[in-house]
């Protein structure tokens, strides 16, 4: 049966766009069905990071109003034949989005595809509340900074209050997702901690993703960073939290900091 997966979190620039590539990549590398969308209308950058830009014909909008059908709008991903993409309009509001056309949209993909990945806008208004809406499961991106996981702690609220599962007294599956994570600085106390972040947010940990160059790098070609970089940390992060995503037994493995040859040297000095 299809799953809906929203991948969000109220602050910008935690890595959602960039994890829903990477995810929607290692989902279809197993062999799954899948199509990711990008609910972020009027910016539009997941077919940038997917490398399809200049294959947008049509978009979200123009399928929810009719305008075009769902199979002109799908862009099948050139690497994989069992991805799929579903942009995003460049020139549109959010507001052109309507609850009932993203209901019919999400309950026509679920009759082709195992996976639908939501790429959620930052923040909580409409185009947040719309990718969520008809959601199975939920990956909430985090950083580790206070500003960041305060702001996932209020989507996880709104998961468990502006969904139809939630409206019809059922549960939305939540998962943690840590971006960016950087062992040394926490190892200084200069961001928050694996079990910091837990603490706060109560919710299941799904992977641990290393700040890491691999990952802008993969952005910048268009391609996500499990295709471009799979022998990479975040590659690998990634891959394992599809793999927990799927239900296997999978050890999360909380990345050390890494000491150089200088380090080694100057720690020697100073000693």
């Amino acid at each position: 049966m299809a799953k809906v997966l929203v991948v969000t979190s109220g602050k910008g620039g935690v890595g959602k766009t960039t994890s829903t590539a990477a995810l929607g990549a290692a989902l279809a590398q197993m062999g799954q069905n899948v199509v990711v969308i990008d609910f972020d209308v009027g910016l539009r950058n997941l077919d940038l990071v997917m490398g399809a830009e200049r294959r947008v014909v049509f978009d979200l909008i123009n399928v929810v109003q009719g305008v075009a059908k769902l199979p002109q709008a799908l862009i099948r991903d050139k690497r994989l034949e069992n991805l799929w993409l579903l942009p995003a309009s460049q020139t549109r509001d959010k507001d052109a989005l309507t609850e009932e056309g993203v209901k019919r949209v999400i309950a026509d993909l679920k009759t082709k595809f195992d996976w639908i990945l939501c790429d959620s806008p930052a923040g909580i208004e409409r185009g947040a509340t719309l990718a969520m809406r008809y959601a199975d499961e939920a990956i909430i991106v985090t950083n580790p900074e206070v500003s960041s996981v305060r702001d996932s702690d209020r989507i996880i609220g709104m998961l468990d209050s502006k969904t139809a599962r939630a409206e019809r007294g059922e549960r939305v599956e939540k998962h943690l997702l840590v971006t960016r994570y950087d062992a040394g600085r926490a190892a200084r106390g200069e961001m928050l901690s694996i079990d910091d972040i837990l603490e706060i947010l109560a919710t299941p940990l799904l992977g641990i993703v290393p700040e890491s160059q691999d990952v802008l790098r993969a952005s910048n070609v268009g391609c996500p960073v499990t295709l471009n970089a799979s022998g990479s940390a975040p590659a690998k992060a990634y891959t394992d939290a599809v793999r927990r995503l799927m239900g296997e037994a999978v050890d999360m493995v909380v990345p050390v900091e890494r000491k150089g040859l200088m380090d080694r040297l100057l720690r020697r000095r100073a000693a």
